[in-house]
């Protein structure tokens, strides 16, 4: 189990909301002066309404032993590797994630997804799939 404290959260869309980038740019904003350093920090979506299309929450998040949300870890996930070389590699590596859905390449559980944001800025997005 992955237990982690939420810092803040938001109800976003992917395609319908046009406010999406800035939501998430605040959101990340409003919780870097809580996020621990040198530690793994995670962002967490979560409450899907549907599929990547629908409405569903993001969470800011960072480890702790009582957390505010437990990720089963013995759910099957597929992990994708975001090119940090790239400075929109999160939005390619999730692009990527969309187009393999599409064409049948995985089945998405739709659960708990999140990216593990590493120290040594490595960035992971963790797919929960059937």
């Amino acid at each position: 189990m992955l237990n982690l404290s939420i810092i803040n959260s938001t109800r976003t869309n992917n395609f319908n909301d046009k406010d999406i980038m800035q939501k998430i740019t605040e959101l990340w904003k409003e919780a870097s002066p809580h996020l621990p350093e040198n530690e793994n920090t995670y962002g967490v979506y979560h409450e899907y309404e549907s599929d990547y299309k629908g409405d569903y929450s993001l969470s800011i998040a960072k480890e702790d032993e009582i957390g505010s949300i437990e990720i089963p870890m013995n759910a099957k996930y597929k992990i994708f590797y975001v090119d940090t070389t790239d400075e929109q590699g999160v939005f390619h590596a999730w692009s990527n994630i969309w187009e393999q859905e599409e064409a049948g390449l995985i089945e998405r559980a739709y659960t708990f997804d999140f990216e593990k944001y590493l120290p040594n800025g490595e960035i992971e997005i963790h797919i929960a799939i059937k």
